[in-house]
């Protein structure tokens, strides 16, 4: 844990296979990260720009997503041995790989593809990773009831949270063994999305997202659903319109986690800021909600954009990967 006497949890939003024999033991070592996790944004840009995947990439046959498999398993295989030693002193240790983001609306196959990522990985710390869907709900509860743990993603709204939490509390109560699930609700694109239309309101910028996010992370603690955490996502600044480590330091809380980028992660652990921020009250989250309501912004109209705009985000660098490797 990055601060022990809250749970509060670091992981490190990338992956690229230098970067694994390196920095990230190193991270480790320093107790700075305890989990790590990717999605095909992060493995696009790692396959295709680093040379540390050619040699094995001439070794593959097969489609292009077998290649891809191929070198996103092994990735995800090491960094799960790396991160062994603390998923065996329940310190986390998880590695998070998402499913074909074409899935998306296919439970079945949702399902099927999770089984078959988890099983050939091998590794007992591998979180596969579903989207907040009407499949991905199905899937999510499917697969913690086998003993499976889920990374649910792409979460913005506070009722896609819950049905996530319903989901994991129906599959846990089945699972073999001791299953945990984590709920990654996206932070800073809110902000990038309405902060305009905030400054326009005469409303403070920079808050919708923090609120939004304390306002998920209220609610789904009271879920008490069993070794189910919120983990924020979507936390690295763009530009330079708050610190770099902004969406890390508002969310600090107890029994959660951020994953945020490696430059992020750096920026925080430089000014040592470990002053629990979460719960906000609940009266201030809806005063804030509220006002921005009475400005004329639909949050939830908003929220669902985001969901679709990252849906797209993700198929869109999902295809640019299986075109380089054809």
């Amino acid at each position: 844990m990055y601060i022990e006497d809250i749970q509060f949890s670091l992981w490190a939003d990338f992956i690229e296979r230098d970067y694994l024999d390196g920095e990230f033991k190193e991270l480790i070592s320093k107790k700075i990260i305890n989990g790590a996790t990717s999605n095909p944004a992060i493995f696009k840009n790692a396959i295709l720009t680093s040379p540390a995947y050619k040699e094995q990439l001439s070794t593959l046959n097969g489609s292009a997503k077998d290649k891809y498999e191929a070198l996103a398993i092994t990735d995800i295989q090491k960094a799960a041995d790396i991160l062994k030693p603390l998923y065996d002193v329940d310190d986390d240790g998880f590695v998070s790989i998402e499913v074909d983001p074409n899935l998306c609306d296919d439970a079945k196959g949702t399902i099927a593809e999770g089984e078959r990522l988890y099983k050939t990985i091998g590794r007992e710390n591998v979180m596969i990773k579903v989207p907040a869907t009407t499949a991905g709900f199905e899937a999510m509860e499917a697969l913690s009831a086998q003993g499976i743990h889920v990374n649910a993603t792409l979460i913005f709204s506070l009722s896609d949270a819950m049905m996530c939490a319903k989901a994991f509390a129906k599959g846990i109560e089945r699972a073999p063994t001791r299953t945990y699930t984590v709920i990654s609700v996206f932070v800073s694109r809110v902000d990038r999305l309405l902060d305009d239309k905030m400054a326009l309101a005469g409303l403070a910028q920079g808050k919708l997202g923090i609120y939004n996010a304390a306002r998920i992370y209220n609610i789904i603690s009271t879920m008490n659903v069993p070794f189910c955490r919120v983990l924020f996502a979507s936390t690295g600044v763009k530009g330079d319109a708050y610190i770099p480590s902004y969406y890390v330091d508002q969310l600090i809380g107890s029994a959660c986690i951020n994953t945020a980028p490696l430059e992020t992660i750096e920026a925080f652990v430089s000014h040592a800021d470990k002053t629990e921020k979460l719960p906000l009250n609940e009266e201030e989250i809806e005063v804030y909600l509220l006002s921005a309501k009475q400005a004329g912004i639909d949050l939830e109209k908003s929220l669902d954009t985001l969901k679709q705009d990252g849906l797209e985000q993700f198929k869109e660098a999902f295809s640019q990967i299986l075109k380089e490797l054809e």
